[in-house]
This record gives structure tokens, sequence and C-alpha cells, in this order.
């Protein structure tokens, strides 16, 4: 490709006037910048403006190289956004400036020609610009170090980004971009340069994960080269080592299992490095090992040396000191900063059941759903992963495969370092106890008796990072803690976490109630007899606590209402709570991110407040309503003019739609007369709609929960609504699945037979979910709720396809507690066996009797219909078979059908 400048050059008028622009927009004037950016805009419709920034870049070496770097961004901007449009003189221009001009003196400038590079790369793909890979190879085989560096700059940044360099390139004799450039990579590992070396090792890393197979000819090769580096003491090289190691371990370990031995010691050594990111690099393989049977294996003999170095390494680092500012030692009037108020993503409202262990001799509870897991166990102010992150993590996953077999040499270890004098170690051993509190459960248990007083003293202690740590620690043991003793254990405990939650000290005030509100859900009803000095201290807290802890509060105050449900329905706890809660809310702005989580604290609220939160109800209905309005308003303009609107954040949506079902579960029917004068019907029917899932989730939820609070209301929408439930029963959408089951459910109590028009269009679905291959368990257990349902409100409709769910049915819901929902679906199947004009298969009355045996304590009604059933097939069984019949189910199901039901 030639170069346009022989054709066209630049007018000096108009060069010097863009030269001045860019010169005055780094002022830090900023009406100066303003102005600026309005005559830059103007001269970005001037067909020449880009070559223009080409030419500053790449022609005016007089110029600061600011300025000329400047020039290039702009231009990177104007491809990103209107490449196509560009003439192509232009586009041919740009190209081969960037090509000519890439060993500029100026790494500023070689650095801005390899990202504008990348970008034209990003937007019109390597096969438009067929002779770039050749040019950067030869600028590779030049010799001139600013060329190579130039030329490795620009191939790391496009095999970061680029998708197609494995892509079909050219007819099938041509060779494939990687076929060419791994081998030259890998030649230049050993180039004299470090900067180099580290750059070639960056760009074959680029490609190992998930573009691998143009490796493997030369793996050989690689990791001879690789491993030959082993010494080096670039850090910047140490670095892209250890990133091929672990990435190589994540995806194709065999090669490395010869050596597997060596790499061990070799990662023990960097994770000792000076250089802390070094360091942290070497920690990662710690987590990858965990995930390799044959890697955990070689890794036992090595345990010695690595928990001890983990331990080492968990300690605060100096910067760590510098970052968390730890020196405040009482910082609890200081206003937060608006960067250290981390974003919280609200969680749409799901409905799920409670359960008990089955009678069928299926004792073992469910693992727990994936959904459920709540992984921020993180005790860090800061939020940047790091050293001791990656360190505790590590020691987590190692308590995780090796369980209590790690715990002869970690405690050892451990017992001196909690008696270290110096509290940073004390420190690093404490948040050791609580890394492995899951995986090494069963075996701390014979020790926390012995470990308890002194976690409480710690507390205590004088340094605001010992009394943090320690609050999250005993919180990781809140399970064990509420099993024993409460007055050795939880009393004693709650007492001081409470005296942290009103610590001087901000970072113990949010480790304190971010570790009470884990308690609170461990110990549920044991909170209840201190609810008085909760309340008392969650409240005083309100005058304490600055932004970023108020979030953590009120998740506290949401979590005691979750636990303790309707015992917050007495007269002082509703004063006392409500009044700093609605002062809040009523000083919040609509689009302040601090009110998601005071609208979840105030749904959960009012569910336990019940009729107590009536005099609250109107003015949050009035505000929810305002923000969902605004919401959908805010959307409509984005869809009509998404040149002009950014597309609204959902969450505030989300929250509003979850405050209003929250309130339709605390006080019922009271709530129906503000439903039916208000659009809120109208704005469930557009939200059941909303490409975003979480939205459409929060909407089937809210028409579940008013179905029972508000039908009047909903019911002349049903018919559109119930589409949408039949429209989303996907479960690769899990949630939104899950809660549109769930609602029709809910509806179909209400309708009655009336349901029986919508049957056609969900049963088909609602079996297949029943029967679909590892669904999750709670999406189970409200499909199974559905089915029944529909079958007590039309029998006759659903008796003749029970043969194709009633097994998988009865599973479902044998561990799911007594309660009104279940008992609705039981009713449903007794009806649909009575319905059928031929008795069950022995196999479908067998999960049906296993189904029975689930129940506890059926009410009266149901019991009987249990009754009749059980005795009629009885009755048509032949006396000698009964006996061998019984005999197949395990102890606790037969003992319990021959006692309530005298089979």
């Amino acid at each position: 490709m030639a170069s346009n400048l022989s054709t066209w050059q630049p007018d000096e008028n108009g060069l010097r006037e863009i030269i001045q622009l860019l010169k005055e927009s780094q002022s830090s004037d900023n009406q100066v910048q303003r102005d600026v950016q309005t005559k830059l805009e103007q001269l970005n419709h001037h067909p020449d403006f880009n070559k223009y920034l080409i030419y500053i870049m790449t022609r005016c070496k007089a110029e600061a190289e600011t300025t000329r770097s400047l020039a290039g961004l702009i231009l990177k901007n104007n491809v990103r956004v209107k490449w196509d449009d560009f003439h192509a003189s232009t586009q041919n221009l740009i190209k081969t400036e960037c090509m000519e001009q890439l060993a500029d003196s100026s790494a500023l400038i070689r650095a801005t020609i390899g990202i504008l590079t990348t970008t034209i790369v990003s937007k019109a793909g390597l096969k438009t610009w067929p002779d770039l890979l050749p040019r950067l190879c030869a600028w590779l085989d030049s010799g001139v170090m600013e060329a190579v560096d130039g030329a490795f700059s620009t191939l790391q940044k496009i095999c970061e980004d680029a998708t197609e360099m494995d892509s079909s390139y050219g007819d099938a004799a041509t060779p494939q971009p990687l076929d060419v450039l791994v081998p030259k990579f890998i030649h230049f590992f050993s180039y004299q340069v470090p900067k180099i070396r580290a750059y070639a090792l960056a760009c074959v890393n680029c490609f190992i994960l998930h573009r691998i197979a143009p490796i493997q000819p030369h793996m050989e090769e690689f990791l001879q080269k690789l491993f030959s580096l082993a010494m080096d003491t670039d850090a910047e090289v140490k670095k892209q080592i250890l990133r091929a190691i672990v990435t190589l371990l994540e995806v194709q370990p065999d090669v490395l299992y010869r050596d597997l031995n060596s790499i061990i010691g070799f990662m023990l050594m960097r994770t000792r490095d000076d250089d802390e990111m070094v360091a942290l690099e070497a920690c990662e393989f710690w987590l990858s090992v965990a995930d390799n049977q044959v890697c955990q294996q070689a890794l036992i003999p090595h345990l010695p040396q690595l928990v001890p170095l983990l331990l080492e390494r968990m300690c605060y680092s100096v910067t760590d000191m510098v970052l968390l500012r730890a020196e405040e030692e009482e910082d609890e009037m200081k206003p937060d900063r608006q960067e250290d108020i981390r974003p919280r993503f609200h969680k749409a409202k799901t409905h799920s059941f409670d359960h008990v262990p089955g009678p069928a001799g299926d004792h073992a509870q469910p693992a727990p759903d994936a959904d459920d897991a709540d992984g921020d166990d993180d005790d860090e102010e800061t939020t940047e992963w790091n050293l001791r992150k990656c360190s505790a993590a590590a020691l987590d996953v190692l308590s995780n495969v090796f369980h209590d077999n790690l715990l002869p040499v970690l405690l050892p270890v451990l017992d001196v370092i909690l008696k270290s004098p110096d509290w940073m170690r004390k420190e690093s051993a404490i948040l050791a106890l609580g890394a492995v509190a899951e995986g090494c459960a069963e075996g701390m248990s014979g020790h926390l008796p012995a470990l308890f007083p002194f976690l409480l003293q710690c507390m205590q202690d004088p340094k605001p990072l010992v009394r943090s740590i320690t609050c999250w620690t005993l919180s990781r043991y809140a399970g064990w803690i509420v099993s024993e003793d409460p007055d050795r254990y939880f009393k004693p405990l709650l007492g001081l976490l409470l005296q942290r939650v009103l610590d001087s000290n901000k970072k113990v005030q949010e480790a304190g109630c971010s570790a009470f509100a884990t308690l609170e859900e461990e110990a549920g009803v044991l909170l209840v007899p201190h609810l008085d000095v909760i309340v008392r201290s969650l409240v005083a807290a309100f005058n304490k606590y600055q932004s970023k802890n108020l979030l953590i509060l009120y998740d506290a105050i949401g979590t005691l209402a979750e636990s303790v449900g309707h015992e917050l329905n007495r007269a002082e706890y509703i004063a006392l709570l409500m009044e700093p809660l609605i002062f809040k809310w009523n000083g919040l702005r609509p689009d302040d991110k601090s009110l998601f989580p005071l609208l979840e604290c105030l749904s959960s609220v009012a569910t336990a407040m019940a009729t107590g939160f009536m005099p609250y109800v109107a003015p949050v209905f009035q505000r929810s309503m305002q923000l969902i309005e605004r919401s959908i308003h805010e959307q409509n303009l984005f869809l009509q003019h998404p040149d002009l609107h950014e597309s609204p954040d959902r969450d505030c949506l989300i929250v509003a739609l979850d405050l209003v079902s929250g309130l339709s579960e605390g006080v019922g029917s009271h709530l129906e007369p503000l439903v039916i004068n208000s659009k809120l019907m109208l704005a469930v029917q557009h939200c059941i709609r909303d490409p975003v899932p979480e939205v459409r989730q929060s909407a089937f939820a809210l028409i579940g929960d008013l179905a029972k609070a508000a039908f009047n209301a909903e019911r002349p929408f049903l018919n559109d609504f119930i589409m949408a439930m039949a429209q989303n029963m996907n479960p690769e959408q899990l949630s939104v699945c899950n809660n549109a089951t769930w609602a029709l459910g809910e509806v179909s109590i209400r309708l009655g037979a009336d349901i029986r028009q919508y049957v056609h269009l969900v049963l088909e679905s609602l079996i297949c979910l029943m029967n679909r291959p590892n669904t999750q368990k709670t999406l189970l257990e409200n499909t199974a709720i559905t089915l029944g349902r529909l079958g007590w409100a039309c029998p006759d409709l659903l008796a003749n396809q029970l043969h194709f769910f009633i097994k998988p049915w009865c599973h479902a819901l044998r561990n799911v507690r007594d309660n009104d929902e279940k008992a609705s679906a039981f009713r449903g199947l007794c009806m649909m066996i009575g319905s059928r004009a031929n008795p069950l298969e022995l196999q479908d009355f067998v999960a049906f009797c296993d189904g029975v045996a689930s129940w506890i304590s059926p009410d009266q009604e149901l019991k009987g219909m249990f009754q009749q059933i059980l005795s009629t097939y009885k009755a048509a069984a032949p006396a000698e078979q009964w006996p061998a019949f019984m005999e197949q189910f395990p102890a606790v199901v037969r003992d319990r059908l021959q006692k309530h039901y005298g089979l």
C-alpha cells in the first residue's frame, strides 16, 4: 500500500489551528475545554479532519508527544464510531502511516499507533488489511529496537482483541495467521531485551485459553522455552510465565504432569517473590490445582511448605495498609468518599419453600441451589483482588479439597501465629480460621470451644482490623454457634457483635453489621428473646453510620425481619424502626442508588410487620408507583430516541415491584383499594414483556402475590398475564420460569374452574418441566404445586395425564414442609386420582403412598381424602399380596402409613 502523502498535504493554517486546539484541550480550565470540544466537533465534519489527525500523530515530531498522542486517540474514537464512512483514500492513508511510523522514537506514539491499528482491525477485520501481519512480522525481523517494540506492542493488542486470528484466512494453501505467528513468538522468548520477551509470552498467552490448537504443533518447543525462563529476573516476564502455566493447567493439564513436581516447587518460590504482583500470579496456581485430581495428589507432600507460605502472604502488606488508612482508629465521623461506596445489585424476588428431611429414607438434605449461594465473604475494604485475598481464597479451596486432613498441617502453625505479639500476624491467622470454616467444619468443631473465648477477646482488640476480621471469622462459624449451648456461645457473641455494630471505626461497623446479618440468618427464632436490645442497637446505628455502612445496616434490618417474621409486629419495634427508615426514605432522590437497599429492607419489614405496617402502606405504595412509572417512562424514551437517551437502569423498577410484593404479603387485602385506584396493573402488563429477565421475574412474583391480596384488581388483566406465563416457562431462564410457574398456581386457585380455558396452553410445558433431568429443586417444587392446583380446579382435564408426572411430582414435594400450598396441591392430586376411569398403575400408587407419608400432620379434610384413596386401593388388592407391597417401603414410610391410615 503506497503512502498517500505524496498526493495529499495538509494546509499549514488548518494544521496550526488543530494543533493549537489539541494543546488547549489539555488545559485545566473547564470552560476552555468545553470551547475546544465544540470546535473539534465542528472540525469533525470536515472531510480531511482525520487525515490531519494521522498527520499530526505520525509526522509532527517537533510537537509534544502528548499532543501527538491525543491526535491519535481522537482518531481512534472516530475510527471506532464511523470507520465505514471514511473515504477509501483516508482509510489507506491511516493504514499506511500506522505501518510506516511504527518505529517512532516515542514509546507513547508507538503505543498509540498500536491502539489505533487494533481499533481498525476490530472494526474492519484482518482480511481487509492483508499486508498488516506481514508488515508487522517484517518489523519484528528488522533488528531495530523501536520497530520490534512497536510491532510487538501492536501484535499484543491485536492478539488480545481480535477474534479472527484462527479463522479461515485466504485459500486453503495460504498459511493461517497463527501458524506463522506462534513459532515467531516462541522464537522471541529468548530475545535479549526483557520487554520483548514479555511481549512474546503475552501474545502466546492470549491464545492458550480459547484457541490452543495452533500452539499444539509447537507445544514441546513452547514448554522448553517457557521453562528455560524460570529464573528470569524481569517482573513482567515472570508474570507472563506464571500466567502461561496457570492457564495450561486449566486447559491442557496433561502437558504439565511430567514436570508437575518441579512446577509446584517453582510456584512455591514465586509465591514468595518480593514483587507482590508476581506473587499474586503464582498464588492463582493454587486455586487451579484444586480442580485437578492429579495435581491434588502431587500437592500433598508440599502442604507443609505451602500452608505456612499462604499464611505468611495473608498478612497485610504495606500497600494494603496505606489503602486501608488503618491509622484512623476512630473515623465514624468522617464522611465516605463516593468512590468508597460499592454498587449494590438487587436480586429479584424468587418464590421457594422450606424443607425437612423426607420420611422415605431420604434424610440427606439436598445441596443448596446455585442461585441461593452467597459468595460475598469479602472481608476487605479494598475491592481490588490482591495477594492477601488470593492467599486466603487458596487456603479456602485447599480446605475444601483436603478437608480435615489439612488441619494437622495448619493448626500447629496457626497456634504459634495466634500467640504472636505482632497484631498483623495475629490478624492473618484469624482470617485463616475463617477461610477454612467451610472445608474443615467437622474437624474445627472440636477446636472451637477452646478458640471461642480467644476470638471473643479479639473482638475487643485495640486494633480495628483485628476486631473486624474476628467478626467475619466468627460469622463463618455461625451455624455451629447457634447449634451449641446458647448461654456459652450465642448470647456472648450476640452481645459483642451488637457492640461492634456500634463501633467507632467504620470498617469494624461494616464487619460487625455484616457478621450480625449472617448470624441472624442462622439463628432465626433464637433472636426473639433479644429483639429489644437488637432493635435498639440497630436504630442507634442510624446516628453513627456514614453512607456506605447504611447500606449494610438496611440489609441487617431486612434480614432480621425475615428471620423473626411477625415477632416484629409489636408497637414498640414498629415505632423504633420505622421512624429512621421513613426519614431516610423521604430524604433520597429517585435516582439515588442508596434507595435500592432501603427498598429491599422495607419490603422485608413490611412483610414481617404485617398489619403493623398499615400506617405506612399508602405513602410507600404511592412512592413505589412513582418509581415504577418513572422507570417505564425512561425506558420508553430510550426506545423512541436511543440516540438521545441512555438505556435506563432496571434495578429501580425491579426493587419497586418487589416492594409492592412485600406490601401485599404484609397487609394482604388491605392493599387492594390502592391497587384498584392506581395504574399498577398496566405497569405489570408492560413489565411481563420487558426484555430484561429480572424485570419479568419480579413482575410474575407480584402477579402471584396480588392474586392473594388484590385479585379483583388483577382479574381483568389475567388473559394477558397467563399468556405471558405460558411464554415464559423456559427453564433456561430459571428464575423467570420459576416465578411464572408459581404465579400460575396462585391464579388458578383464585380462578377455580375458569382456569380450564388456559390449561391447554401450559399443561405440556409443566409436564416437560416435571420430567426434565436435573431441573432445579425450587422450580420442580413450584411446578408440582401448580400442576396440583390445576388438578384441583379442573381434575377431569388432568386425570388422564397423571401417569406422565405423578412419580416426579411426589418426589419433588416429599421434602417440602407441611404448608397451605402443599396442601392445595395434594388436594388436587387426590381429585385427579378420583376422576380417573382406571386405577393408578402399581408404581404410580407407590409414588402416591410415598407422597402421603411425607405429611407430618395434614388437616382433617386432606387426611380424609388420603384415607379414602388408600383404603380403596387396599380393598381392591388381594389380601395375601398387601404385606409384600408394604414391605417395599422404608420403615419410616411404612410405620407412618400404618399408624395414620391403618394400612
